[in-house]
Protein backbone atom coordinates (compact mmCIF):
# COMPACT_ATOMS: atom_id res chain seq x y z
CA UNK A 1 0.00 0.00 0.00
CA UNK A 2 2.84 2.43 0.69
CA UNK A 3 4.22 1.56 -2.88
CA UNK A 4 1.03 2.55 -4.69
CA UNK A 5 0.37 5.48 -2.79
CA UNK A 6 3.81 6.73 -3.32
CA UNK A 7 3.86 5.66 -7.23
CA UNK A 8 0.73 8.42 -6.98
CA UNK A 9 2.09 11.15 -6.56
CA UNK A 10 4.81 10.16 -9.33
CA UNK A 11 3.18 10.34 -12.44
CA UNK A 12 6.68 10.18 -14.22
CA UNK A 13 7.74 7.20 -12.46
CA UNK A 14 10.19 5.76 -9.93
CA UNK A 15 13.11 3.22 -10.48
CA UNK A 16 13.45 0.36 -7.68
CA UNK A 17 15.94 1.91 -5.92
CA UNK A 18 13.83 5.52 -5.77
CA UNK A 19 10.80 3.10 -4.28
CA UNK A 20 13.18 0.81 -1.61
CA UNK A 21 14.15 4.86 -0.52
CA UNK A 22 11.59 6.55 -0.24
CA UNK A 23 9.55 4.08 1.48
CA UNK A 24 12.24 3.35 4.41
CA UNK A 25 12.34 -0.77 2.95
CA UNK A 26 15.21 -2.66 1.77
CA UNK A 27 15.39 -3.00 -2.19
CA UNK A 28 15.30 -7.09 -1.61
CA UNK A 29 11.81 -6.70 0.34
CA UNK A 30 10.44 -4.17 -2.37
CA UNK A 31 11.67 -6.17 -5.54
CA UNK A 32 9.13 -9.09 -4.94
CA UNK A 33 6.08 -7.19 -4.00
CA UNK A 34 6.75 -4.66 -7.07
CA UNK A 35 7.45 -7.41 -8.80
CA UNK A 36 3.53 -8.57 -8.19
CA UNK A 37 2.17 -5.85 -8.38
CA UNK A 38 3.00 -5.27 -12.00
CA UNK A 39 1.98 -8.89 -13.02
CA UNK A 40 -1.21 -8.29 -11.78
CA UNK A 41 -1.29 -4.55 -13.48
CA UNK A 42 -1.51 -2.17 -10.22
CA UNK A 43 1.89 -0.87 -11.29
CA UNK A 44 3.09 -0.89 -15.24
CA UNK A 45 7.11 -1.17 -15.75
CA UNK A 46 8.46 0.99 -18.41
CA UNK A 47 10.75 -0.72 -20.06
CA UNK A 48 13.06 2.05 -21.50
CA UNK A 49 13.62 3.84 -17.92
CA UNK A 50 12.89 1.16 -16.19
CA UNK A 51 10.57 3.14 -13.59
CA UNK A 52 6.88 1.97 -12.53
CA UNK A 53 3.83 4.02 -12.32
CA UNK A 54 0.49 2.86 -11.11
CA UNK A 55 -1.06 0.46 -13.46
CA UNK A 56 -4.62 -0.10 -15.00
CA UNK A 57 -5.89 -2.42 -11.95
CA UNK A 58 -5.64 0.63 -9.57
CA UNK A 59 -7.12 3.05 -12.11
CA UNK A 60 -9.82 0.36 -12.12
CA UNK A 61 -10.30 -0.03 -8.36
CA UNK A 62 -10.44 3.46 -7.77
CA UNK A 63 -13.05 4.08 -10.75
CA UNK A 64 -15.52 1.50 -8.72
CA UNK A 65 -14.91 3.46 -6.04
CA UNK A 66 -15.66 6.76 -7.00
CA UNK A 67 -19.14 5.17 -9.11
CA UNK A 68 -20.57 3.82 -5.76
CA UNK A 69 -20.47 6.92 -4.17
CA UNK A 70 -23.33 9.41 -4.58
CA UNK A 71 -22.20 12.06 -2.63
CA UNK A 72 -19.31 11.84 -4.37
CA UNK A 73 -21.05 12.55 -7.42
CA UNK A 74 -22.95 15.21 -6.10
CA UNK A 75 -19.66 17.06 -5.14
CA UNK A 76 -18.40 16.32 -8.76
CA UNK A 77 -21.53 17.97 -10.21
CA UNK A 78 -20.96 20.79 -8.02
CA UNK A 79 -16.82 21.11 -9.01
CA UNK A 80 -18.42 21.26 -13.54
CA UNK A 81 -20.79 24.15 -12.11
CA UNK A 82 -18.06 26.13 -10.33
CA UNK A 83 -15.12 25.72 -13.34
CA UNK A 84 -17.99 26.43 -15.56
CA UNK A 85 -19.49 29.43 -13.82
CA UNK A 86 -15.87 30.94 -13.38
CA UNK A 87 -14.28 29.39 -16.46
CA UNK A 88 -10.78 27.90 -14.27
CA UNK A 89 -10.00 24.39 -12.86
CA UNK A 90 -11.72 23.19 -10.19
CA UNK A 91 -10.30 20.87 -7.57
CA UNK A 92 -11.34 18.79 -4.77
CA UNK A 93 -9.04 17.42 -1.92
CA UNK A 94 -8.87 15.67 1.30
CA UNK A 95 -6.47 16.17 4.54
CA UNK A 96 -3.94 13.18 4.66
CA UNK A 97 -1.74 13.96 7.97
CA UNK A 98 0.33 16.94 6.71
CA UNK A 99 -0.90 16.85 3.17
CA UNK A 100 -3.23 18.10 0.76
CA UNK A 101 -4.50 15.04 -1.07
CA UNK A 102 -6.05 16.07 -4.31
CA UNK A 103 -8.92 13.27 -5.29
CA UNK A 104 -10.75 14.92 -7.93
CA UNK A 105 -10.41 17.69 -10.55
CA UNK A 106 -12.59 19.33 -13.17
CA UNK A 107 -10.61 21.45 -16.19
CA UNK A 108 -12.12 24.29 -18.22
CA UNK A 109 -11.11 24.63 -22.17
CA UNK A 110 -8.89 27.34 -21.40
CA UNK A 111 -5.59 27.09 -22.95
CA UNK A 112 -3.68 27.92 -20.40
CA UNK A 113 -4.31 26.23 -17.10
CA UNK A 114 -3.03 24.72 -14.14
CA UNK A 115 -0.80 21.56 -14.46
CA UNK A 116 -2.43 19.08 -11.66
CA UNK A 117 -3.42 15.86 -11.52
CA UNK A 118 -5.61 13.32 -9.30
CA UNK A 119 -3.41 11.80 -6.44
CA UNK A 120 -1.00 14.59 -6.11
CA UNK A 121 -0.04 15.76 -2.91
CA UNK A 122 1.08 19.07 -1.35
CA UNK A 123 2.15 19.99 1.83
CA UNK A 124 -1.19 21.73 3.58
CA UNK A 125 0.12 24.75 4.61
CA UNK A 126 1.13 26.77 1.70
CA UNK A 127 -2.01 25.68 -0.62
CA UNK A 128 -5.25 27.04 -0.39
CA UNK A 129 -6.96 23.69 -0.33
CA UNK A 130 -4.80 22.43 2.65
CA UNK A 131 -5.40 25.37 4.88
CA UNK A 132 -8.93 25.82 3.89
CA UNK A 133 -8.68 22.14 6.04
CA UNK A 134 -6.07 23.13 8.25
CA UNK A 135 -8.33 26.07 10.13
CA UNK A 136 -10.47 23.07 11.08
CA UNK A 137 -7.74 22.82 13.56
CA UNK A 138 -6.31 24.31 16.68
CA UNK A 139 -2.15 25.74 16.13
CA UNK A 140 -1.13 23.15 19.03
CA UNK A 141 -2.50 20.65 15.96
CA UNK A 142 -0.72 22.13 12.88
CA UNK A 143 2.67 22.18 14.48
CA UNK A 144 2.37 18.61 15.28
CA UNK A 145 1.82 17.86 11.54
CA UNK A 146 4.85 19.50 10.62
CA UNK A 147 7.48 18.60 13.87
CA UNK A 148 10.35 19.63 11.46
CA UNK A 149 8.72 23.41 10.44
CA UNK A 150 7.43 24.63 7.61
CA UNK A 151 9.65 24.41 4.42
CA UNK A 152 9.16 27.23 1.65
CA UNK A 153 8.93 26.47 -1.63
CA UNK A 154 9.08 29.91 -3.59
CA UNK A 155 10.03 33.37 -1.99
CA UNK A 156 6.28 34.04 -0.89
CA UNK A 157 5.88 30.53 0.89
CA UNK A 158 4.78 30.66 4.62
CA UNK A 159 7.50 29.72 7.12
CA UNK A 160 6.37 31.18 10.36
CA UNK A 161 3.82 29.05 12.75
CA UNK A 162 2.53 32.48 13.75
CA UNK A 163 1.76 34.43 10.16
CA UNK A 164 -0.13 30.65 9.65
CA UNK A 165 -2.23 30.94 12.48
CA UNK A 166 -3.33 34.80 11.99
CA UNK A 167 -4.34 33.38 8.51
CA UNK A 168 -5.94 30.09 9.84
CA UNK A 169 -8.31 32.28 11.77
CA UNK A 170 -9.07 34.52 8.56
CA UNK A 171 -10.19 31.62 6.88
CA UNK A 172 -12.35 30.19 9.68
CA UNK A 173 -13.82 34.38 10.17
CA UNK A 174 -14.35 34.45 5.97
CA UNK A 175 -14.93 30.93 4.98
CA UNK A 176 -12.61 30.99 2.51
CA UNK A 177 -9.00 30.58 1.52
CA UNK A 178 -6.37 32.19 -0.33
CA UNK A 179 -2.81 31.44 -1.93
CA UNK A 180 -0.65 32.95 -4.30
CA UNK A 181 2.52 31.46 -5.58
CA UNK A 182 3.62 29.57 -2.32
CA UNK A 183 3.89 26.38 -4.14
CA UNK A 184 4.06 27.53 -7.60
CA UNK A 185 4.88 30.97 -8.79
CA UNK A 186 2.29 32.93 -11.04
CA UNK A 187 -0.66 30.71 -9.68
CA UNK A 188 -3.36 31.92 -7.32
CA UNK A 189 -6.08 29.82 -5.56
CA UNK A 190 -9.14 29.86 -3.54
CA UNK A 191 -10.72 27.43 -1.52
CA UNK A 192 -13.49 26.68 0.96
CA UNK A 193 -13.53 23.78 3.15
CA UNK A 194 -16.35 20.88 3.48
CA UNK A 195 -18.09 19.89 6.59
CA UNK A 196 -20.53 16.62 6.97
CA UNK A 197 -22.10 16.42 10.31
CA UNK A 198 -19.74 18.88 12.08
CA UNK A 199 -16.33 17.32 10.66
CA UNK A 200 -14.18 17.99 8.03
CA UNK A 201 -14.60 16.14 5.21
CA UNK A 202 -11.89 17.83 2.42
CA UNK A 203 -12.35 21.09 0.82
CA UNK A 204 -12.91 22.42 -2.88
CA UNK A 205 -10.76 25.18 -4.46
CA UNK A 206 -10.64 27.08 -7.84
CA UNK A 207 -7.08 27.89 -9.47
CA UNK A 208 -5.84 30.83 -11.94
CA UNK A 209 -2.63 32.08 -13.33
CA UNK A 210 -2.20 35.35 -11.75
CA UNK A 211 -2.57 37.37 -15.76
CA UNK A 212 -6.28 36.45 -15.47
CA UNK A 213 -7.02 37.56 -11.89
CA UNK A 214 -9.12 40.91 -11.64
CA UNK A 215 -11.12 42.02 -8.95
CA UNK A 216 -14.08 40.97 -10.31
CA UNK A 217 -13.14 37.43 -10.56
CA UNK A 218 -11.55 36.89 -7.42
CA UNK A 219 -15.26 38.15 -6.09
CA UNK A 220 -17.17 35.73 -8.45
CA UNK A 221 -14.93 32.97 -7.50
CA UNK A 222 -14.97 33.38 -3.61
CA UNK A 223 -19.12 33.61 -3.94
CA UNK A 224 -19.37 30.41 -6.80
CA UNK A 225 -17.17 28.62 -4.05
CA UNK A 226 -19.33 29.97 -0.65
CA UNK A 227 -22.66 28.92 -2.53
CA UNK A 228 -21.55 25.87 -3.40
CA UNK A 229 -20.37 24.82 0.16
CA UNK A 230 -23.45 25.57 1.49
CA UNK A 231 -25.15 23.30 -0.92
CA UNK A 232 -22.75 20.34 -0.68
CA UNK A 233 -22.62 20.45 3.18
CA UNK A 234 -26.76 21.02 3.06
CA UNK A 235 -27.29 17.78 0.44
CA UNK A 236 -24.08 15.86 3.12
CA UNK A 237 -26.21 16.64 6.81
CA UNK A 238 -29.49 16.05 5.12
CA UNK A 239 -28.45 12.09 4.36
CA UNK A 240 -26.56 9.71 6.79
CA UNK A 241 -23.18 10.03 5.17
CA UNK A 242 -20.41 7.07 6.57
CA UNK A 243 -17.49 9.77 6.85
CA UNK A 244 -15.19 6.60 7.12
CA UNK A 245 -15.81 6.09 3.19
CA UNK A 246 -15.29 9.37 2.25
CA UNK A 247 -12.16 10.83 4.06
CA UNK A 248 -8.73 9.56 4.95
Amino acid sequence: MNILELLAGFPEGLTLSEIAKRIGSPKSTVVPIVHTLARRRFVFLNKKNRRYTIGIASYCVGAVYNTGKSSFAFIKNEMNDIAGKTGEVCQMGVLDKGQALYIAKVDTDEPIRIASFVGKRLPAYCTALGKAMLSSKTIEEVKALYPEGLTAYTSRTITDFSALERQLAEIRLKGWAYENGETTDQIECFAAPIYAHENLLGAISVCVPSFRITEGKKELICSTLKESRARIETYLNANDIDLETLTI
